[in-house]
């Protein structure tokens, strides 16, 4: 079995939002005792609904956003602990493709120089021709051409911004990648060629990716394993290929039957009703029980645990 790149245990989030009054603060659960395993070489696919935590545990790995409790091993060294040096130098090996390139460039920057970034803030390569040489490569690599080098962010279209936030990436050599909803912010025919890129990349560089996305029908598509969350909380984990023909948590029937239903084939008591409730004051039970259409009375009272039900397969509901 591949070796487990990335653990999480126990990892909590929790934000302080203003609500009511001047001083008055609410909780804001985002993360709730996450626990994944991420072996090296495979795209772990992270699915659902805006508002689930998803973003935040991609940013909490980086350490962009600190988590409240919790570990994540990477190698097994704890991140949670670096120091700021410490974690400089591994944010070489685990980088993050962001959603929108528009505002994740600096658009005042010409595009070989936020390329080339890279090699300076880490001392990579120092000469400037290097570094020059070496952003053409990528850029041709990453299917650019390597005249838009001296071009700013604001003159490519949105597929050739994203494809510069790749090669960003790649000057610094990662091996752990967070793909945050990378695609979805451009056309359905740039996408196609954005994941075929990707795909490309992980090959040729053995890459592992998180990636992270509202559309389970394009997460089943990359990923190897796949977790689907809703509020803060894991509802099912499991292989991919599997996923679709045999969905077990009633919130993933759902995500499959949303699937279906742009083509006519959904069952009608599969069909999400409502939108997801708030995070600050989220169901008591089971979070999902107040859209769910199996939900029984022990639902609304008890919290259900992740449990193993089938080999890689876990599932938190109180009928599995």
């Amino acid at each position: 079995m591949t070796d487990v790149i990335l653990k999480i245990r126990d990892l909590n989030k929790t934000f302080y939002v203003k609500g009511g009054g001047f001083f008055k603060k609410n909780e804001l659960k985002a993360l709730h005792d996450i626990n994944l395993d991420i072996r090296a070489g495979e795209t772990f696919g992270l699915v659902g609904e805006s508002g689930c935590g998803k973003s935040t545990l991609g940013r909490c790995i980086l350490r962009l956003v600190e988590p409240d409790s919790g570990s994540i091993l990477y190698n097994g060294k704890e991140l949670l602990s670096l120091s700021d040096e410490a974690l400089r130098q591994t944010r070489k090996d685990i980088q993050i493709i962001f959603q929108d390139p528009a505002s994740s460039l600096n658009p005042y920057m010409k595009i070989g120089d936020i390329i080339g970034e890279g090699y300076k803030i880490h001392g990579a390569l120092k000469n400037k021709s290097e570094i020059r040489s070496n952003v053409k490569a990528l850029m041709r690599k990453c299917g650019l051409d390597e005249t838009m080098i001296d071009r700013k962010p604001h003159e490519l279209s949105g597929g050739q911004r994203q494809r510069v936030s790749i090669a960003r990436v790649l000057a610094v050599s990662p091996k752990f990648i967070v793909c945050d909803e990378p695609v979805s912010a451009l056309d359905v025919s740039i996408q196609a060629q954005i994941i075929n890129l990707l795909i490309d990349l992980q090959s040729e560089f053995s890459l592992t990716y998180l990636f992270i996305s509202h559309n389970l029908n394009l997460v089943e598509q990359i990923s190897d394993h796949i977790v689907v969350m809703y509020l803060g909380r894991i509802m099912e984990k499991r292989p991919a290929d599997e996923i679709r023909n045999e969905p077990s948590h009633p919130y993933t029937k759902a995500l499959i039957e949303s699937i279906l239903d742009v083509g006519g084939g959904a069952k009608d008591e599969f069909v999400l009703e409502g939108d997801i409730p708030s995070p600050i004051n989220p169901p008591s039970g089971c979070v999902f029980h107040a859209r769910c259409f199996n939900k029984k009375e022990i639902c609304t009272k008890e919290i259900p645990k992740l449990k193993e039900i089938g080999r890689e397969h876990y599932a938190a509901c109180h009928f599995m």
